[in-house]
């Protein structure tokens, strides 16, 4: 049973160092999911020096959970690291569109396709957010630029009709995503009428004076 005893000391050993690898990447998913969210925060204050930084260290630390877990393939789609990449995903495509930048693909980004449309879809979500923002500081040319970029995510993340378990849970993100749409293009169109209609009463008093 000598044999017996080096087998089980050969698993004891991998699973030492994969029970090791796990810990490191749950610390490490969290802390990227800790930047993207901080990156995310910048964009919406126009802080892209700082938001640029957050991404930057975030996807450092992306490089290093990959190459970490490549020997542990069921690791890396664990759903912590999962959620990591799709939360990586999000916040350099708010960053993109807010900045008016090209997407960034997921193939320049290192993720994986699940991940890549969850994070399409959350960033509609912020877009949203942008939107907002935007009506506020009575910027809503540029709101409308938002609106049209999360119509064309909704446009694309609806003919991606697969399984969740395929998806990673898609189905929900995309009916958010209509959702958050439908209900920030009626806000941005009201608000567009009003100031419309503050224009024309304002003409209206400048011509009976």
């Amino acid at each position: 049973m000598d044999a017996l005893e080096d087998i089980v000391d050969r698993i004891r050993e991998h699973l030492d160092e994969k029970n090791a690898a796990r810990d490191r990447a749950l610390k490490q998913s969290r802390t990227v999911i800790r930047h993207c969210s901080l990156a995310i925060r910048a964009v919406h204050r126009d802080e892209k020096d700082v938001a640029a930084d957050h991404l930057a260290q975030a996807k450092a630390l992306v490089d290093e959970l990959q190459e970490d877990l490549k020997p542990y393939p069921d690791l890396y789609h664990a759903g912590y690291t999962r959620d990591a990449l799709k939360e990586f995903s999000e916040a350099n495509i708010t960053a993109a569109l807010v900045a008016g930048e090209p997407l960034p693909t997921p193939e320049e980004l290192r993720v994986e396709y699940a991940a890549y449309l969850g994070g399409l879809g959350e960033a509609a979500g912020e877009l949203r957010r942008r939107v907002l923002d935007l009506m506020r500081r009575s910027r809503a040319e540029e709101g409308e630029r938002l609106l049209s970029a999360m119509e064309d995510i909704y446009g694309m993340l609806v003919t991606v009709d697969y399984p969740d378990a395929i998806t990673g849970g898609l189905r929900r993100i995309t009916d958010m995503v209509r959702g958050v749409t439908e209900r920030t293009r009626g806000d941005l169109t009201t608000h567009t009428q009003q100031a419309e209609l503050m224009e024309a009463l304002r003409s209206v008093e400048d011509r009976l004076r």
